[in-house]
């Protein structure tokens, strides 16, 4: 009888072991809380401002990418150095141009998944220029030739309707005032190593896009087998709709984490 009784007190102590393993490494898979974010052309970090209090509201750790725009390898540079700092696992989000950017520096070893946000996606080789040429650019659209200086502004005229139609006119003249230098050698710079071919990867398609076309978006994240969100907005999604971008990125960190 003792010695039943004595199984059955170790048996008890491993079960308690076991269940006390199984809950540490439920809580070392815990849900991903560190979001880096990535912005395009023609505008700066401020303009993540919403998307930001949506996120660190939920208890997201957020980090927002300051590119220099001067070259890819510049941006990609800038954004490691964000990742390098992260405490852990990482969502990297990319707008526009951005998704160059997180196509290269989501090779980053801290890098649990992508979310491409109205975002161009290259392939090894491949260039954003590339992508732009695929379709045939909206009326709107005011993409300007680089200038004698190699930079690619937005034409001012059409910045409000063609880039951010679904904001005030006032945040669209804050936009403009506010955006970044834009290198045009980055538009014909290919992507070297694309590390959605890798890393679980989210596309949000802007239905009201006229900067990059919907279809050209759709295209893109077909291709790469990216699990898609459609969301009417315009370019700017993230600052129109921040909650709905912000559910894509949430549910990215709650899929990855499993």
């Amino acid at each position: 009888m003792k010695t039943t009784t004595l199984k059955h007190s170790i048996l008890a102590v491993v079960i308690a072991l076991f269940s006390v393993a199984v809950l540490s490494m439920k809580a070392s898979a815990q849900q991903i809380k560190n979001v880096v974010l990535v912005h395009g052309a023609f505008a700066d970090g401020s303009g993540y401002r919403a998307l930001y209090e949506t996120l660190t509201k939920q208890g997201y750790h957020v980090t927002v990418v300051q590119n220099p725009l001067s070259s890819l390898a510049d941006d990609v540079a800038a954004t490691k150095l964000a990742l390098d700092k992260q405490d852990g696992p990482v969502i990297l989000a990319g707008h526009s141009w951005g998704g160059v950017v997180i196509t290269e520096a989501g090779n980053h070893p801290k890098v649990a998944a992508l979310v491409y946000i109205a975002a161009f996606q290259p392939d090894n080789g491949e260039t954003a220029l590339q992508w732009f040429q695929t379709a045939k650019p909206a009326p709107e659209n005011g993409v300007l030739p680089a200038d004698a200086n190699g930079i690619v502004y937005y034409d001012h005229a059409k910045f409000h309707a063609g880039f951010c139609a679904d904001l005030s006119k006032a945040d669209a003249d804050f936009m403009y005032a506010s955006q970044g230098a834009f290198a045009g050698k980055c538009f014909v710079t290919p992507i070297t190593e694309a590390a959605w071919r890798t890393k679980p990867s989210y596309g949000i398609v802007a239905t009201e896009d006229k900067s990059i076309l919907p279809e050209i978006e759709r295209n893109m994240y077909k291709r790469s087998n990216t699990k898609i969100t459609e969301i009417k907005g315009s370019h700017v999604v993230f600052m129109s709709q921040p909650q709905k971008v912000a559910d894509v990125i949430m549910k990215a960190a709650k899929e990855v984490s499993k």
